[in-house]
């Protein structure tokens, strides 16, 4: 059975994360502080370890170099109550498997939790390919994993703006991303998606590259956005009679989400704009 390590002194966030788990027959131990949790990682193995809320990012990467020399495959879910684009970055670098700030769902650190302490293929998914606060550029093979891994960075990455903002831009990206993953790639692990996030003085961008194809809007018969206005729910048909899962909305929920939605030319790449409003500006 693989076990979880959480540090910190018990919390109602560390017993609604070990209830999670437990649902899914995965222990969690606790930790008083980081000399408790390198004595528990001397003693026995842990898969996962997930940090005190209470640390900065920068203490939390020290201590996880430390753990790392006693367990090198150590996986590491990483809370703090802020972050930086820079922290984000050296984060990601350091190959935490994924990060989260303030407000917490336990059953959605649980649920990545899971997916870490059964995931073997996990330490390359991710490449930092350029990084700066304003400009991230990543590479990720295509495993919805590794999707949700993502999101997690880029959701912290978006932390500067406006919340609506903030959540709109999320919406959209997780539905391109998917779906370049699952169209694009289809589903191959081996194959990679390139995702861009750029925080500009006026606006913040997302690009993302999948390795498909790519498309032309009147061969997506089994996408919403290409329904007629007469027949809203054509693409269901489409997709039955084509043997796809349900779905089919995420170009629609997408493009009503941001304020521009670009395709280049063949429509495996894609631009996510939102215009930020003038008193959330940054100044050059």
């Amino acid at each position: 059975m693989s076990r979880i390590l959480m540090i910190g002194h018990q919390c109602e966030l560390s017993e609604e994360i070990g209830s999670a788990l437990k649902a899914v027959n995965l222990t969690l131990e606790c930790a008083a502080g980081h000399a408790d949790a390198l004595a528990l990682l001397r003693m026995r193995t842990f898969s996962v370890v997930i940090t005190s809320c209470e640390n900065k990012v920068e203490a939390d990467l020290a201590l996880l170099a430390e753990m790392r020399s006693i367990r090198p495959e150590l996986k590491c879910i990483l809370l703090t109550l802020s972050s930086t684009p820079n922290e984000v970055i050296a984060a990601l670098r350091a190959h935490v498997f994924a990060c989260y700030t303030p407000p917490f769902s336990a059953r959605e650190i649980a649920r990545v939790a899971s997916y870490a302490a059964t995931d073997g293929e996990w330490k390359d998914d991710i490449q930092v390919l350029s990084a700066k606060p304003n400009w991230l550029s990543v590479r990720v093979n295509c495993r919805i994993v590794t999707a949700e891994r993502l999101m997690t960075f880029e959701r912290e990455l978006t932390a500067r703006l406006p919340e609506r903002t903030r959540r709109e831009m999320m919406l959209a990206l997780r539905e391109i991303l998917m779906n370049a993953i699952e169209h694009g790639a289809a589903f191959n692990p081996d194959r990679t998606v390139e995702v861009k996030a750029i925080h500009a003085a006026r606006s913040f961008v997302f690009h993302v590259r999948d390795p498909g194809t790519g498309f032309r809007f009147d061969h997506l018969k089994h996408a919403a956005i290409a329904n007629p206005p007469d027949n809203p729910a054509a693409h269901v048909l489409e997709r039955e009679k084509e043997g796809m899962r349900p779905g089919g909305f995420g170009l629609l929920v997408a493009s009503g989400t941001v304020d521009e939605l670009i395709f280049n030319e063949i429509g495996n790449e894609v631009l996510l704009i939102k215009y930020l409003p003038a008193g959330d500006r940054e100044t050059a």
